[in-house]
Order: C-alpha cells, then sequence, then structure tokens
C-alpha cells in the first residue's frame, strides 16, 4: 500500500485547511502578549544562555550555515538575527550591565513578536547546523527555541501548527487521525497480510506510529510492521498513545509538549513496555528521548530507540537478515537533523543500506553537516512559508542531482513529504523512499 501522487494531492488539500487562532489568544491586548512572552523568556533563560548571548560576536558565519539565507542571501534569516528579542530582553532585564544597556536598548513590543513569528517558525527548522558553525560554540539554536516559545506563549504561533497542536491536546487526534482511523488502517493492512497487534496488555516494545504515516505513508508502516513481526519482538501499538509526533514540541508550548509526552510514558508503563520505538519521524526522537525526562521530571523508565537503530541492532543480533537488493540501484540517504545532529543516528540507516548491497551516493553536506530538507519541525504545514521552503528545497535538490543516484532514501516522514513536494512543484522525478519499506522489501529468512 504505497504512496501514490492522488495521496499527496489529498494530504496537501488537508494542509491547506488547516485552523484559525483559537479564540483563547486572538483577543489578547498587546500589553498582555509582550507580558507572557517577557515571563517566557525569565523562566526558560538559563545561566548557559546567558553567556551565549554575552559570547555572540555578530561575525556573521552562522548565517551561511542556514538553509533558508543560503537560499536567498537574506540578512534577516541569519541565525543569530533570529534570536535578537531574547537578547534585547536579556540586555535590559537580566544582564549585570542592565543599568548600561537599558536607556540604549528598545524594548520589545508586540510588533516584534508578531515579526519574528515569520522569522523563528517559517524561517527556521530548529536544524542545529549553525550551532556547529559558531566559532565561539553558541548553541544558537536553542536560543531561537526560547524566542519561539515565547511568541508561543504570547498566542502567536503560527495559525496552521496552533491548530494541530490543539487538536493533539484536546482530541488525542492530528490530521483528524485519532484511534478509529488507526483501527480502520490496521483492519486493511490485515486484509494484506500485515498484523499489527494492537492494545496488548503486556509487551516489551511500544511502537509509535503517526498520523502522517496513517494519512500519507501506509507503506512505511505496514513495513515497520513487518519488520517487528519477523524480530519476533512481543511488540504493540496502543490505541490511547499511539502518536509520535509532538506539536508542543513544534509550536514551543512546552506544557503542551509535556502532556502528550505523558501520555506515551503512562501507556508505556501500563504495558510494561521495556523500549519505546518510534516510526520514521525526527523531531518525535528528539521530544521523547531528549526533553522526555526533562518534561515529566523524572527518568523514563524504558529506553527510546529510532526505528532505524532498532532495526541495525536487531540485525546485528542476527535477528533480522537481509538480502541484497535484486534490483542494483544506487541511493543518497538524507539524514534528518533531528536524528543526525540533535541525536547522532547516522551510521545506523547506513549500515542497513550497505548489508542490502544497495550502492550509497553521499552528498556533499552529510551527516552532521546535512543541509536540512527545508520543512523539517514541521514547517510544512506554514502555508505562506512555501515560497521560502521551495528555495531551501532546491539546495538539497542540487546536491541531490550531483550525487547522481537513482532515488533519495531517508528515515523521518516529515522530510519525506517534504522533499516530496519539494519535488513535484520542481517536476522532479527522483524517488523519494522509505528506509523502512526499502529494509522491509529485502527482509529474508
Amino acid at each position: 500500500m504505497s504512496t501514490s501522487p492522488a495521496s499527496l494531492k489529498d494530504f496537501r488539500e488537508r494542509l491547506a485547511t488547516l485552523g484559525k487562532q483559537p479564540e483563547s489568544t486572538a483577543k489578547l491586548s498587546d500589553e498582555e502578549r509582550v507580558r507572557r512572552a517577557g515571563n517566557s523568556f525569565l523562566r526558560e533563560l538559563t545561566n548557559g544562555m546567558a553567556v551565549d548571548l554575552e559570547t555572540c560576536i555578530h561575525c556573521g558565519m552562522c548565517a551561511e550555515a542556514c538553509h533558508f539565507y543560503e537560499a536567498t542571501q537574506d540578512e534577516r534569516y541569519t541565525p543569530a538575527h533570529k534570536f535578537d528579542p531574547l537578547r534585547r530582553y536579556y540586555r535590559r532585564e537580566m544582564s549585570p550591565m542592565r543599568w548600561l544597556f537599558r536607556p540604549f536598548t528598545r524594548k520589545v513590543d508586540a510588533n516584534d513578536l508578531r515579526e519574528w513569528q515569520v522569522l523563528v517558525y517559517d524561517a527556521c527548522t530548529g536544524c542545529g547546523r549553525c550551532d556547529m558553525m559558531c566559532p565561539m560554540g553558541i548553541n544558537i539554536s536553542e536560543l531561537i527555541n526560547v524566542v519561539r516559545n515565547g511568541i508561543a506563549s504570547a498566542g502567536l504561533a503560527p495559525k496552521e501548527i496552533q491548530a494541530l497542536q490543539d487538536e493533539q491536546q484536546n482530541k488525542n487526534s492530528l490530521f483528524g487521525v485519532g484511534a478509529d482511523k488507526l483501527r480502520e488502517l490496521i483492519g486493511q493492512l490485515k486484509s494484506r497480510q500485515i498484523v499489527i497487534p494492537l492494545d496488548k496488555a503486556k509487551a516489551d516494545v511500544l511502537v509509535l506510529t503517526t498520523a502522517v504515516d496513517v494519512l500519507l505513508f501506509n507503506d512505511a508502516l505496514a513495513a515497520l510492521a513487518k519488520i517487528m513481526n519477523r524480530s519476533g519482538a512481543n511488540w504493540t501499538l496502543s490505541s490511547a498513545a499511539f502518536e509520535a509526533a509532538n506539536m508542543g514540541l513544534i509550536s514551543g508550548d512546552t506544557a503542551a509538549e509535556a502532556k502528550a509526552i505523558r501520555r506515551i510514558v503512562e501507556q508505556a508503563k501500563a504495558v510494561g513496555a521495556k523500549t519505546v520505538v518510534i516510526a520514521e519521524s525526527g523531531h518525535a526522537y528528539q521530544a521523547l528521548r531528549w526533553e522526555g525526562a526533562e518534561d515529566t521530571g523524572a527518568e523514563l523508565p524504558f529506553e527510546v530507540l529510532a526505528a532505524s537503530e532498532f532495526v541495525a541492532r536487531e540485525f546485528d543480533a542476527g535477528r533480522l537478515k537481509l538480502k541484497k537488493a535484486e534490483n542494483g540501484r544506487s541511493v543518497s540517504y538524507h539524514d534528518p537533523c533531528r536524528l543526525g545532529r540533535h541525536g547522532g543516528v547516522y551510521e545506523e540507516p547506513r549500515r542497513l543500506l550497505d548489508a542490502m548491497g544497495i550502492e550509497r551516493r553521499e552528498t556533499d553536506s552529510s551527516k552532521r553537516e546535512n543541509y536540512c530538507c527545508g520543512g523539517g519541525c514541521s514547517e510544512y504545514v506554514i502555508a505562506r512559508a512555501a515560497p521560502l521552503r521551495q528555495k531551501a528545497f532546491e539546495i538539497k535538490k542540487r546536491e541531490f542531482d550531483k550525487a547522481a543516484a537513482d532515488a533519495v532514501v531517508t528515515s523521518c516522514s516529515n522530510c519525506r513529504v517534504n522533499l516530496m513536494i519539494g519535488a513535484e512543484n520542481a517536476r522532479w522525478e527522483k524517488p523519494i523512499d522509505s528506509l523502512m519499506v526499502t529494509v522491509a522489501a529485502n527482509l529474508t529468512d
């Protein structure tokens, strides 16, 4: 049940209908928005961030790391500029030299928050490439994220992202995909002899999928199920907590982020899971693995693995066997930012591709230096950002064309959908494939 052009068209039409600003925040006064943003900055700004703010020398090297700046040469997209509201707030309210800075540093106002909304949502995917290029070692993406959180606290997150966050928080669904849609798809897969154990009382492994996989990438979910079954794992999906995506992380609402994580943690505890495997979703991996313990205030009682990590481990242990791919094609593997730079998952996907005898053709940027697809962190749902997103996509397209592989393979549904949208817009016919689908097609006894 692979993805078809018609299903991508349907998904894009669904994106176009997303949300409006909630009434709870639409009527906030500008004064209240500024107050909320300031309180968020004050709450989240750490000593380490203060050192970073003091350390920035405005050299501009981070600009050359940013796909949005590189695609446009627009100075507004320089990463260090994107955290300017936080820098100004710090200088006026928190710096040891605030008595000196205050007369010469303009207050952050509501118009600033609206202007920076575009810079930190439309023009930043949180990919972290700028962090690596900073000669002062500043965690730039973390500072930008604090600005993002402040803007979200002010009720100014983009309407599409806010709508999805509210849906996840209030309905436990995304894009209209809840437990019923999941059961419906599982029934369809069962008719094809692909069995997905749903709501087992006890299981060693809890698997998470995404609404994007249910709606668009049925092939990836079917492939992961086939792999899990072949490995012999005692696993389950939970209708109460199957969604890996975390819109709170994306919007900047830490309370919503924590609520989504607690839902998963509680279900994992209920079934006694020792491992939680996250389907192909980069930001979902970051949210649970790296933010989960902090958001819930306790060490997670299970191991968190990306699907590619789990599959590589099962292969290394001999519980999965792979045959040489028969089609003899070559691929370029696209490293999802949140799995790669944020999570260190580089070698596992490549080891699996090598085991299948698939020729790998690396792009000029890859692994730690890889350019983002341009739509990470669900940036692809923001309608007004489409032209900017397409320009960033062209960077990767040029790299893929230079590598001249037969196909692109990735292990993130967000990357996959954004690359497919970019390819469709550019009338570029390069296949964009899932790593899990590739592995499942080459399983052997």
